[in-house]
């Protein structure tokens, strides 16, 4: 079986979406125990903070993986999300470390409202596209499977015959 570079890039796409997957799903149960004061403000943002940076750079490795193998279907998906996480970064409120969460105006309903309605899409997006990315991670190992096989009957034949294999499948055989 071949492998080749789109393939590896599924496949790191796989794995990275499931860390983004559990860093979406902690999104949304974080902004339910703020909707329901189970924590408070700063706690919930010290702990949000921190994973913000690494979820954007985490999905911009592997959308930079896909660039580089030619999956430009794969890239153009996730090209509005990157837009989106730049935009988002982009226009934080000012605060003195990295981070999108500011603990002041994180209870506000409006904003809190956002940001859980934010990790429920991005947590579907994500869900969706790691059964795409199952799905290109096959098709790419059956793209690099079909160059490395003979495609015809014909040959298939003539690898046999250089092979000296040909007599040990009785072609002449009645049926």
């Amino acid at each position: 079986m071949a492998f080749n570079f789109p393939a590896f890039s599924y496949i790191i796409a796989l794995i990275v979406d499931a860390f983004l997957i559990f860093f979406s799903l902690f999104h949304v149960i974080a902004f339910d125990e703020l909707k329901t004061d189970y924590k408070n403000p700063i706690d919930q943002c010290n702990s949000l903070n921190p994973l913000v940076l690494p979820e954007y750079l985490l999905h911009l490795l592997f959308n930079i993986l896909f660039a580089a193998a030619g999956e430009w279907f794969s890239l153009l998906i996730n090209i509005p999300l990157i837009a989106y996480h730049m935009n988002r970064y982009r226009t934080r409120p000012v605060m003195s470390g990295p981070g999108l969460y500011d603990p002041t105006s994180i209870m506000n309903a409006d904003t809190l409202t956002r940001c859980q309605r934010e990790g429920w899409i991005k947590l579907a997006f994500y869900l969706l596209s790691f059964f795409y990315y199952l799905y290109g991670y096959v098709i790419a190992l059956e793209r690099a499977h079909d160059h490395t096989e003979p495609k015809s009957l014909n040959k298939l034949c003539v690898c046999l015959l250089q092979n000296d294999l040909l007599p040990y499948f009785n072609v002449n055989a009645p049926r």
